[in-house]
């Protein structure tokens, strides 16, 4: 399945629109992760535990979305856009939406 942020294939024709689908994926962070990004925040740099978090929502969430649209018959998702956001209680939430295709 291709999964494109573009609104167009490059080389392919659209043969039909099927529709808006999307892929959740809400992460729960935890006392130790929290413990060592507060230290990373205190001393600088990045913190590799919340970025893998965030990597694990993404693939989730397209994963999810690839799945749905491969349930409607469609073979790409273009117009691909990811959303994250935090929640209550230190949630990560994930979202990512596109629309279902078929191509030639």
């Amino acid at each position: 399945m291709i999964v494109s942020t573009t609104s167009h294939l490059q080389g392919k024709e659209i043969d039909r629109y099927i529709g808006v689908v999307s892929g959740e994926a809400i992460m729960g962070a935890n006392v130790v992760r929290d413990f060592l990004a507060g230290i990373t925040d205190i001393i600088g740099g990045r913190s590799g535990a919340y970025e893998s978090k965030l990597a694990e929502g993404r693939e989730i969430a397209l994963r999810e979305m690839q799945d749905k649209a491969m349930k409607l018959g469609a073979n790409a998702v273009i117009g691909v856009d990811l959303d994250f956001e935090t929640v209550q209680n230190g949630m990560m939430l994930c979202v990512a939406t596109g629309t279902a295709v078929v191509y030639k």
